[in-house]
């Protein structure tokens, strides 16, 4: 779907280069710029499965000719993805002012946690930091419990690279109208702030209080999850009465007077604490059972091996399986079949991108009648 466009990312950590994965698995041509003679980060493998479907080469920009080979490649750029604190490209004098000069169309993607002004933008931080901050860590968790949410997921991948790969796609939209390119702020204190509106909207027709346990997806028992007998858990979240009819039905509690009027606080603890009992008389896989090919709303809690292994993930090919788990690409268009493309070695295109650098400038050359 991005056939042609080109995007060059600098080396980082987190949601940039998650963002230019993305960018990569819908088709565009991502040339990430490895730090010349350096190791992975701690931690990270030295094939990591978030440079797939990218081409690298190894640079230095504290080396004026590295330099200048990232300036060429900045011409021929639709965009350029960098995660660094703010001031960090400037210094290196390739901010988007000299990138600008080179490319007056170039969409300038720029990932952090608070944003590239403001009190905080120098401050370090991480995903559980941001979301804090935001209020997007405030619902979750149950009444009287620390809030905890999936590591990474609401923050550095939701706030962040998503809504980075939302603005480099409109801000290369924009240029190709206007001829003119634009810096992308993408803030994960923003975005994930940003992704609550849905649950404000949901506010707006219940509960107005914002105490956990309280809102109208965080309290009642229809919307949790549930431990069982062998250590499973099973969620529910059967919000439309029609579907809450259902799932009372399928557990034989259509007429029990605790669950009852399905919107009535009063009755929520007492409801959870029926549930409870009753999820816990058998193991996971008895409920999910239960449940399957019905509209209950209610779904087992699987672990990523799991979920590779279910039925569902087999039919679509969610997940692949036959070396590193990873998912397939996302999301998915009529009649393109979404194809994993391996992670690249540090510097193993250096001498392809060079020679394409060295046709660009020749074509360039011979385009302006050899002046």
């Amino acid at each position: 779907m991005l056939d042609g466009i080109r995007i060059i990312e600098i080396e980082g950590l987190g949601p940039a280069p998650f963002s230019a994965m993305h960018l990569a698995d819908l088709g565009a041509d991502i040339i990430v710029v490895h730090r010349k003679g350096a190791n992975p980060a701690p931690g990270m493998p030295e094939r990591p499965l978030i440079d797939r479907g990218k081409r690298s080469i190894a640079l230095d920009l504290k080396d004026p000719d590295d330099v200048e080979t990232l300036k060429a490649l900045v011409q021929t750029a639709d965009g350029l993805i960098e995660g660094f604190r703010p001031g960090v490209m400037e210094k290196l004098g390739l901010g988007p002012q000299e990138c600008h000069a080179i490319n007056p169309a170039l969409v300038f993607g720029r990932m952090t946690g608070w944003g590239q002004d403001g009190p905080m933008s120098r401050m370090a931080g991480h995903d559980m930091n941001y979301i804090g901050l935001s209020g997007a860590l405030w619902y979750a968790s149950l009444p009287d419990q620390p809030p905890v949410a999936p590591p990474t997921l609401v923050g550095d991948i939701g706030g962040g690279a998503m809504y980075l790969t939302i603005g480099m796609l409109a801000g290369i939209l924009n240029a190709r109208a206007t001829g003119k390119g634009t810096v992308v702020d993408a803030a994960i204190v923003d975005g994930s702030a940003h992704m609550m509106n849905l649950l404000m909207t949901l506010r707006q027709s219940g509960a107005k209080t914002s105490d956990r346990g309280k809102s109208l997806l965080d309290g009642p028992h229809w919307s949790r999850t549930y431990a069982c007998a062998d250590g499973g858990f099973i969620s529910v979240q059967c919000l439309e009465p029609k579907f809450y009819a259902i799932f009372l039905e399928l557990l034989g509690l259509s007429d029990d007077p605790d669950f009852a009027r399905q919107f009535d606080a009063s009755l929520f603890a007492q409801a959870t604490q029926r549930l409870i009992a009753l999820f816990a008389t058998a193991p996971r896989d008895h409920w999910a059972a239960l449940f399957d090919g019905t509209d209950a709303c209610a779904a087992p809690v699987l672990s990523p091996d799991e979920a590779a292994q279910h039925a569902l993930s087999k039919q679509r090919g969610i997940w692949e399986t036959g070396g590193d788990l990873q998912a397939a690409p996302a999301p998915r268009f009529d009649g393109k079949t979404p194809a994993l493309r391996t992670p690249p070695t540090r510097g193993q295109h250096n001498d392809e991108i060079r020679a394409e650098l060295e046709q660009s400038k020749l074509a360039r050359y011979a385009a302006e009648g050899g002046s």
